[in-house]
């Protein structure tokens, strides 16, 4: 008998000892909440000109080529945005605020661009900050330009359209803008500078004329053509 309640008491005190079991733990989202404004303005942006290439640029592309597979027809593939900094050589400040500048236009932050090679008569040293680049796809893609097209160039003083010259020859476009201030989402009595950037637009046609044709039934402001007997 005693050496039951021995074991007996052994065992009472061995399982008032073991760990409590744990809770699992709740899966923490790492994903920024839906439903913000910017969201909803990108996706409406989306939604907005892809309909806009679908109704519109598709069908004049297809009778202007006449396109024997459907995945030939040319779309934008990217948009790359260029600002060059040299006077980030004796402005310290000057990255800093482009980039606050460039990452409102873009909605994206951009990417800081620096010097491949020292060269000694410009005081230029390898690895210095030169300028800013941005590259934007899909919905963020189709936002700035659906921004760039109906808010932003029509705001230049005595626009009367963008260059068909501005093409690679490979179907890509090449917009240079002197000033970043036309675009809405720069306010113009905070920046402490006007600078220029350069817009960039890849397209997946093989030529030039494709591209106009793309982009001008896209809502890009094309100067008019002069007819000459």
């Amino acid at each position: 008998m005693p050496r039951n309640n021995r074991s007996t008491q052994v065992n009472s005190e061995a399982d008032t000892t073991k760990p409590k079991a744990r809770a699992p733990r709740k899966k923490v989202s790492a994903k920024p909440e839906a439903g913000s404004d910017a969201d909803q303005k990108s996706t409406t942006a989306l939604k907005r000109m892809r309909q806009v290439y679908l109704d519109q640029a598709v069908p004049q592309l297809q009778t202007a080529f006449e396109y024997k597979n459907s995945m030939a027809i040319p779309q934008i593939k990217k948009i790359v945005i260029n600002m060059g900094l040299g006077e980030a050589l004796t402005n310290g400040r000057a990255i800093e605020n482009a980039t606050q500048a460039l990452r409102l236009i873009s909605g994206q932050k951009p990417m800081v661009t620096r010097a491949r090679k020292s060269i000694a008569t410009f005081k230029l040293r390898e690895g210095m900050p030169l300028g800013l680049m941005v590259t934007l796809r899909g919905h963020r893609m189709y936002d700035f330009y659906d921004r760039l097209v109906n808010a932003s160039l029509p705001r230049i003083r005595d626009f009367r359209g963008v260059s068909r010259k501005s093409f690679d020859g490979r179907g890509n476009f090449a917009l240079g803008i002197r000033e970043h201030a036309i675009f809405p989402e720069i306010d113009y009595n905070t920046i402490d500078k006007i600078r220029p950037l350069q817009v960039i637009i890849v397209t997946s046609a093989n030529t030039d004329r494709e591209a106009v044709v793309l982009l001008e039934n896209m809502g890009m402001p094309f100067t008019r053509e002069v007819v000459t007997d």
